[in-house]
């Protein structure tokens, strides 16, 4: 799976939306934040690549 900036996924362990801030291949890390934004914004954190699957394609 190829991620880049701005993508939207999901985590293995839940269902919640996130995007994509930050990938780091070589180290096998991805940085993301809860998607949509809150008001007061979302926080970043760091998780392994492997938690990471890309989300479900929106549909009508």
């Amino acid at each position: 799976m190829t991620l880049h900036q701005g993508d939207c996924v999901t985590l293995t362990s839940d269902e919640h939306t996130y995007q994509v801030i930050s990938v780091d291949d070589s180290h096998d890390r991805c940085w993301l934040r809860r998607w949509p934004l809150s008001r007061q914004g979302s926080e970043v954190f760091e998780i392994s690549l492997q938690q990471v699957r890309p989300s479900r394609p929106h549909r009508p």
